[in-house]
């Protein structure tokens, strides 16, 4: 990322670092001589406190002095010289003290003031400078002066180990300071990568619902900012996903809603169109019928009953005909419940043929069906029945030449298919896919003669997709195969010989 927070702040955290390293560098380079030397001043004066004190309490001699002292020089790096009145030397330290005893008197008896030395710090009885040494070429703090017994003193501690002192830290602060800086670097890239990974996590869920992907949540377990953070966004996430979830069911609901209305409006008007075209014939023909009756157009009672059947057999096509749209009305508004059932779809087919064996014998038609064993089918028993009668009804009345209706019961995989076929002439190619549409007959005539009102197959479509199974039609050169599914409701043992993978033949 461009402006990654893991690089800022590591950036941050880098530079704090080095800023830091920089600035006590400049702080030792310009401030850590002067503390050493006012250190040493410090020191010089404490020195000269103790054994002025020691001098004023008679312990000047002493061994317990002795100890004590040396403690303070050896410490500090003081050499000291302590002369009498007469000038002769009381105490010393190591060897320089000839050289010492030359600079005392020198800074005692000297005229005027050294133009070398630098006065720091000048009292009643003593004197702070630094001092150039002429023999060495170093530079010294000094300080001299007279005790309170009237006893002279020098101490001297070399400058040269404060500047020492100095660049050696300088130079410690620079090799640790590098270190510092490296291992700050990666522990600051490190750290931020902690600290921007939950980051970048909470930023790809939110990128994930950006596109309403709401299966993201935030994992994190520790208990800062962040993972409240996330911990929000999770609970913001179920909220989202729910309240989209109730929108699009609503949305879906309303859509179903227009949906369904512009249906029903295209069902009414198609219903009023097709009922009224429907009803036209039958209502002319026993209008026409009533009033011949009624003017007496023929006065034999043989004419009378004639008239009379006519009229009786057109009412009666009209009832069938409301029924079927009744029924039909209610099955594709969902009006009806389908009432799922295991039951024994061979049965249910030999008990309908063996109930309709009057009409095939007056219409002289040989029923084919083999012996099947029972099986058995998840269905609506009721409207399975009605979709097997539309089937046999349709083959009775378009039944020709051989006149033989060939039922067969095959299953495949899950699934029972029924089929009826009929020796006939096959139906129009052009015809087959508005067969189920209401009141469509591809030979009106005929239709008309044995008082069919081209519901039944569109009765078969409402029914076989309200129960979400398969249906259709299948020409042959010498007939009709209507068929349809239904979902097999026990495995099968035995069956699957009877024309499992067998098709239909021609019959002749």
């Amino acid at each position: 990322m461009k402006y990654s927070i893991k690089k800022q702040f590591a950036g941050v955290i880098c530079l704090l670092i080095a800023g830091t390293i920089l600035l006590c560098w400049f702080i030792n380079n310009t401030l850590l001589e002067n503390y050493y030397l006012n250190n040493k001043q410090n020191v010089l004066m404490y020195a000269y406190h103790y054994i002025n004190a020691a001098t004023n309490e008679g312990k000047f001699n002493t061994e317990e002095f002795d100890i004590e002292f040396q403690k303070i020089i050896g410490k500090y790096n003081i050499s000291f010289i302590v002369l009498d009145a007469e000038t002769q030397t009381l105490k010393a330290s190591a060897n320089d003290y000839e050289i010492l005893s030359k600079e005392l008197l020198k800074n005692i008896f000297g005229s005027g003031s050294n133009p070398k030395a630098r006065l720091l710090e000048k009292g009643d009885s003593y004197e702070i400078s630094i001092m150039l040494d002429d023999w060495t070429k170093t530079e010294f703090v000094e300080m001299w002066g007279v005790l309170d017994n009237g006893n002279l003193f020098l101490f001297r501690n070399p400058l040269e180990s404060i500047k020492e002192s100095v660049k050696l830290a300088n130079r410690f602060l620079a090799y640790v300071g590098i270190f510092a800086a490296v291992l700050g670097a990666l522990v600051a890239l490190w750290v931020s990568g902690k600290i921007a990974r939950p980051i970048m996590e909470l930023t790809q869920i939110s990128e994930r619902m950006l596109h309403l992907d709401f299966d993201a949540k935030y994992s994190g377990r520790s208990r800062t900012e962040i993972a409240l953070l996330g911990h929000n966004i999770n609970e913001l996430s179920c909220i989202l996903e729910k309240t989209i979830s109730e929108l699009k069911s609503a949305n879906n609901e309303l859509q179903r809603d227009i949906e369904r209305k512009n249906k029903v409006d295209e069902m009414r008007k198609e219903f009023l169109s097709n009922v009224s075209h429907e009803l036209k014939t039958p209502i002319a023909l026993i209008q026409g019928y009533a009033e011949g009756l009624k003017e007496g157009v023929n006065d034999d009672v043989e004419s009378r009953e004639f008239y009379c059947d006519v009229i009786m057999d057109e009412a009666a096509k009209m009832n069938t005909m409301v029924k079927k749209l009744l029924t039909l009305n209610q099955i594709e508004f969902g009006n009806e419940t389908i009432a799922m059932e295991r039951f024994d779809i061979v049965a249910l087919i030999r008990n309908y043929i063996q109930s309709s064996e009057i009409l095939t014998k007056q219409k002289e038609i040989s029923v084919r069906m083999e012996d099947y064993p029972p099986i058995y089918v998840w269905a609506d028993e009721f409207k399975t029945e009605e979709v097997f009668m539309n089937y046999f009804t349709n083959a009775i009345h378009y039944a020709l030449y051989a006149k033989i209706i060939d039922v067969r019961i095959r299953t495949e995989e899950n699934k029972v298919r029924v089929s009826v076929f009929n020796t006939g002439n096959p139906i129009p190619e052009e015809s087959l896919p508005h067969l189920w549409e209401k009141f469509y007959k591809v030979d009106k005539a005929r239709t008309r003669e044995y008082g069919g009102s081209g519901i039944g197959l569109s009765i078969v479509k409402a029914i076989m997709e309200s129960m979400n199974q398969e249906y259709g039609i299948r020409n042959y050169d010498n007939g009709v195969e209507f068929w349809y599914e239904l979902e097999l409701a026990s495995p099968l043992d035995g069956v699957s010989h009877l024309s499992g993978n067998s098709e239909i033949n021609n019959l002749s």
